[in-house]
């Protein structure tokens, strides 16, 4: 079932800021409105259930800023707006992740390699997509919280029970 992806400022999802998921995926692009992202866009939804997309590095700086450190942001961006905003947002916790999407790989490459959020540069769409799907994955396995299961062995009896235990794993 398709759903509208309002717009406001820029700022366009399809679900409500106060409700984000833990994973939020945000693409800044200049180019983020043309026609044929919309197949790009579902996909990439498909990931996390919330995509952000920005044409502003400064809304979208604001935004990334304004979030929860317990949030999770998994960032794509274009390479020259990168070189403008990731040396403002790379150090914040929520940010995990940052992909160069671009068109000129060699070029980006000697100032990305100084942030060490950033994953790849990648040149093509089908790459970059799934990169992120299997980084996300990974990444969903990291923030799970860990069950441990106890085992009480009573030497009278010789009975033993069992119990299971969630802990997070971050905290």
């Amino acid at each position: 079932m398709a759903t509208s992806v309002p717009t406001i400022d820029g700022l366009q999802t399809n679900i409500n800021n106060q409700h984000l998921k833990i994973f939020s995926l945000i693409w800044l692009d200049a180019n983020t409105t043309v026609e044929g992202n919309r197949n790009t866009e579902q996909r990439l939804y498909a990931i996390t259930n919330c995509l952000i997309k920005f044409q502003d590095v400064t809304k979208c700086q604001e935004y990334i800023e304004k979030q929860s450190q317990k949030a999770r942001l998994i960032m794509i961006v274009s390479g020259q707006l990168g070189r403008e905003i990731i040396p403002s947002i790379h150090e914040l916790q929520q940010v995990i992740s940052i992909y160069v999407y671009c068109i000129d790989k060699k070029g980006h490459e000697q100032w990305a390699r100084n942030f060490a959020k950033v994953k790849a540069i990648i040149l093509d769409l089908n790459e970059l997509i799934s990169r992120i799907e299997t980084d996300h994955r990974m990444q969903k396995t990291i923030e799970e919280p860990l069950s441990i299961n106890i085992f009480t062995i009573s030497s009278k009896t010789g009975t033993s029970t069992m119990g299971t235990s969630t802990i997070g794993v971050n905290g």
